[in-house]
């Protein structure tokens, strides 16, 4: 048996199963238990720093959980999850144990129904979403022909996108990818790059080029760009052109004025699919206004059209991302709240000098 003195998280309890005892056993045939429990039972000490509350004891091929009943209850439906996602091909991760037990206690979804939707497999790696967000976010390219993905860093828009992308061309339902995404610099003023156009717009496009390594076999990538099969182009070389057949990844849209914004989503064409992904918080535009932030208020009634809001929840690099993303957007809830506050007084102000003169 092994437990944990340390726990990232304590279910609520009511007062009358506080203190309700019980035991469950699952059954686990055809399973490994390394599998479930991974080497050195490392997924194993994940189940109980989410649970515990709960003893866990393996034993053959039946895992034996004791303690408080809702922690009991919900550590089950988590094992048995986990037992579903193996017996689907999936090897297990810490996260998958932390983010299914975060979907069973808001009750929505089942997590196997979302951690084993696989978009593609490539080099030996599978691309599916891993939040709940990713899964909606997911359904939606399937659903509409215009998505928005608007959420912070790390929250997987433009990967999954890529991956929607890939998987279309494969499936032959559309001729060709076109990516794309506005030349603005992160806050620093490089001057002028040396070398051909090509050389001087690769630094904007560079991430897009990283993702399509990750899906696609290398060597095919340069043959697929010199037929047109893919097209990586800074947002610049949009303007004029109608993209029928196509599916068409407009990425960093934070940084597109209104004007470029309009342009982009006015050369969809026949049987193409358009998905527009930024961060709003992270705007380096020198000034004016977001064409991103812009077109969430001017086409959110807008049929056939969707805005899939994802939040530091959905973020899947490191841990500390999430926090980091959520440090910042308290801190930027603080400004708002102040300004407001501070209008507010200046208005009174004004009000109250009006009405002594």
């Amino acid at each position: 048996m092994l437990t944990s003195p340390h726990a990232h998280r304590r279910l609520k309890l009511p007062k009358e199963s506080a203190e309700r005892m019980t035991t469950r056993q699952i059954d686990v045939e055809g399973v490994l238990m390394v599998a479930l429990f991974g080497t050195e039972d490392r997924l194993l000490k994940t189940l109980e720093l989410t649970y515990p509350d709960v003893e866990v004891h393996a034993r053959g091929n039946s895992v034996v959980l004791k303690g408080q009943a809702i922690q009991v209850d919900a550590a089950a439906t988590l094992v048995a999850e986990m037992v579903e996602l193996i017996q689907a091909g999936k090897e297990l991760m810490p996260q998958d144990f932390t983010r299914s037990a975060k979907m069973i206690e808001n009750g929505t979804v089942k997590p196997a129904d979302v951690l084993s939707q696989s978009i593609i497999s490539s080099r030996g790696k599978t691309i599916r979403p891993k939040t709940l967000g990713q899964k909606t976010y997911v359904d939606s390219i399937d659903n509409n022909t215009i998505v928005f993905g608007i959420g912070p860093a790390g929250t997987g828009k433009t990967y999954l996108a890529m991956a929607k992308a890939v998987q279309a061309l494969q499936r032959k339902e559309i001729s060709r990818i076109i990516l794309t995404r506005p030349a603005v610099e992160a806050g620093e003023k490089l001057g002028f790059l040396p070398g051909t156009l090509n050389d001087k717009i690769d630094p904007y496009l560079r991430p897009l080029f990283d993702a399509l390594h990750d899906m696609l076999d290398p060597e095919s990538i340069p043959k697929l760009m010199a037929s047109g099969t893919i097209e990586v182009a800074p947002l610049a070389y949009m303007r004029g052109r109608t993209l029928n057949d196509a599916f068409i990844i407009l990425d960093e849209a934070q940084n597109t004025t209104p004007e470029q914004m309009k342009m982009f989503l006015t050369r969809l064409g026949f049987n193409s699919k358009m998905i527009v992904t930024g961060d709003v918080t992270q705007v380096d535009l020198p000034s004016g206004t977001s064409g991103l932030r812009l077109a969430a208020e001017v086409l959110k009634d807008v049929e056939d059209m969707h805005f899939s809001t994802l939040t530091s929840e959905d973020v899947v690099r490191h841990t500390l991302v999430a926090k980091i993303v959520d440090a910042y957007s308290k801190h930027d809830d603080a400004k708002i709240a102040a300004k407001a506050a501070n209008n507010e007084a200046a208005q009174k102000r004004i009000a109250k000098k009006a009405e002594n003169s």
